[in-house]
Formats: C-alpha cells, structure tokens, sequence
C-alpha cells in the first residue's frame, strides 16, 4: 500500500467553506500538523483542491 506524508502549512481562516472541509477530511485543521494518507486518487484530488495550504513531505511505496 503507498502512503503519502502530508503537512498543513497554511492557514484555513478566510478560505472557502469547502476548503476546510477538505482540510478536516484529511485530517489536517491545525497548523504544522503532519498526517500519512493513503494514496489514492481520492486522497490525490484532496490534496490538489488544497495545495495552496499543504505539502507533500512523503511518498512511500
């Protein structure tokens, strides 16, 4: 299973609702918090509706 490492680094205030939302579904809603996702295209598509506010630290095989 691959994993993918990603870090909030932005801050949610003055985002769109649906940004947020994004954000709590990956498990991020606090600044520097780090989570390890699952890749899948699902996840992918989370992370690029937000890739303004996270970083991918990680990709794991």
């Amino acid at each position: 299973m691959a994993v993918v490492v990603v870090k909030q680094t932005g801050s949610p205030i003055r985002r769109r609702y649906d940004q947020r939302e994004t954000l709590v579904g990956l498990g991020l809603n606090k600044l520097n918090r780090v989570r390890e996702l699952e890749d899948t295209p699902a996840i992918r598509g989370m992370i690029a509706k937000v890739s303004h506010l996270v970083q991918v630290v990680e990709e794991r095989a």
